[in-house]
């Protein structure tokens, strides 16, 4: 009842935190952890040989071992709890009490003790963001004479956040009013755990430092913000521009209609996701199924670019529009098949290989364990089949008009080799290989962000700004609606006559 009672405790102190000194969190932690401390040693019994106890609550998890004179024991078992274990010498301190030749130690794992000892009681020099990366543990020896170790004791702690491998990581004790590293050091780290080593017992905490985000950081995401919005937009016309002003659709509209949709709900998505990340970053599965399904929605978008290509591929090899009866081969409904499906497959074999792989602090696919590349893979391969099926447009291309009139030839070579060009390495994928060179550099990142984002803006201006029947349509189009305009004003002046 007392550690249930605990949990609301610290859940009320860090909701009124900003009303609370950190002078006050500090004390009360300390309290907290004084009187969890004396509780748990009355577990603690008299034994010949050993024993253990351990339990687990809303607010705490225990794990508590004893050995006595007769232990048969080489060494005892790691202590695990959900997010947290220890391996100590407690034989060697056994043995190091003459007396009794016995020794216990309680190993806890606090799930909000972060709320009160917070990471930001961690003073370093540097002016970093302090991120709480492990459960607060602490360890101690109760009803033992001789609590001086015998070999240093080390703790395997679950990184409980995402891993910024760019961040400082340190393994910290708790001390009165502060967290500092003195006597604890690094043994090992990975993207998903740490491994600390003290040569002292305590209350221990795993903290990263990261640089703060710059004001240009701020200046980047509105970018963000605004070159998606107007890339939606795009998007949205080109959709609306495929429906009504192709006379006759067919293979290559019903490509390019869904390469818009797939794109046009992943990007919105997106951005929501990032709008209200604070709210939907409490809701761990929430945020796992938005992963899945922009891992979805971004795959099958560049599944349809490759079918867009093939399609191209097709349209070019036999310079005219795909016949009927090849269009019975490429039907829609078994495009949609192969342009969905194929994603869809994907993203199922990586929830079944590692089924924690989504859910990353932006809601995306973690980068633990190599899991990005269950992304980065399919799409490396589609961008090196589309460059192939481009080097094979531009050398039929070559070929095929050299035979033409020498003029006429001149003429749609450069006019078809710039709209293939742009509709390859654009609409298709090119602005994605820059993603792989980025590294960090804030001009490439920018580069990136505005020519991915704008991939709606280069499909409007490739299929419809730069179709000669689509430009007559829209023109017929405001010309009517112009002429409505123009009539509902003479009706109206009429009628107030």
């Amino acid at each position: 009842m007392v550690f249930n009672a605990l949990k609301i405790l610290q859940s009320s102190s860090s909701s009124s935190s900003l009303s609370v000194s950190p002078a006050e969190l500090a004390s009360y932690g300390n309290r907290v952890l004084l009187i969890n401390e004396k509780l748990i040693s009355t577990l603690v019994k008299p034994t010949n040989t050993s024993d253990n106890v351990s339990f687990a609550l809303a607010a705490v998890e225990v794990e508590i071992f004893m050995v006595g004179p007769n232990v048969t024991l080489d060494k005892i078992p790691r202590l695990d709890t959900t997010n947290s274990s220890v391996d100590i010498d407690l034989i060697g301190i056994a043995k190091n009490n003459n007396e009794t030749r016995s020794a216990a130690v309680t190993f806890m794992s606090y799930s909000t003790m972060e709320n009160l000892l917070k990471p930001d009681f961690f003073n370093t020099s540097n002016d970093t963001v302090k991120t709480m990366m492990s459960t607060v543990i602490s360890a101690t020896l109760p009803k033992t004479t001789n609590t001086k170790l015998t070999k240093p004791v080390n703790f395997t702690l679950k990184h409980i956040r995402e891993f910024d491998p760019n961040g400082s990581l340190s393994c910290v004790y708790w001390n009165i009013s502060e967290w500092i590293v003195d006597g604890c050091s690094v043994l090992e780290i990975n993207s998903s755990y740490t491994v600390c080593s003290c040569v002292h017992l305590s209350t221990f905490a795993l903290i990263m430092q990261t640089s703060r985000p710059s004001e240009s950081d701020s200046q980047l995401d509105l970018l963000y913000l605004v070159c998606v919005i107007v890339g939606l937009v795009f998007f949205s016309l080109a959709l609306l521009t495929f429906a009504l002003c192709q006379r006759r659709p067919g293979v290559n509209n019903v490509a390019r209609i869904n390469l818009c949709i797939s794109l046009l709900l992943a990007h919105l998505l997106f951005l929501l996701t990032q709008q209200f990340l604070s709210l939907i970053r409490p809701h761990q599965v929430l945020c796992d199924v938005i992963s899945g399904v922009l891992h979805f929605l971004f795959l099958s978008g560049f599944v349809w670019m490759f079918i867009e290509a093939v399609l191209l591929f097709i349209c070019v090899k036999n310079l005219s529009q795909i016949s009927s009866k090849k269009r019975e081969v490429l039907s829609t409904g078994f495009l949609c098949v192969i342009g969905y499906t194929v994603a869809l497959v994907v993203v199922a074999v990586s929830v079944g290989l590692v089924p924690d792989g989504y859910g990353s602090e932006h809601c995306w696919i973690k980068r633990d364990k190599g899991y990005i590349w269950s992304f980065l893979g399919p799409v490396c391969v589609i961008i090196t089949l589309n460059m192939i099926l481009f080097i094979c447009i531009v050398i039929i291309l070559n070929s095929t008009l050299k035979n033409l009139n020498a003029e006429v030839s001149q003429m749609k070579q450069t006019k078809t080799m710039t709209f293939k060009t742009l509709s390859q390495f654009v609409v298709l994928g090119c602005s994605w290989i820059l993603g792989f060179f980025t590294n960090g550099r804030k001009e490439l990142e920018i580069i990136f962000l505005i020519l991915n984002s704008q991939q709606g803006t280069f499909i409007f201006l490739i299929y419809c700004v730069l179709n000669n029947e689509v430009r007559q349509k829209y023109r017929k189009f405001f010309r009517y609606l112009c002429c409505e305009l123009k009539l509902n004003t003479i009706n109206c002046v009429l009628k107030k006559r």
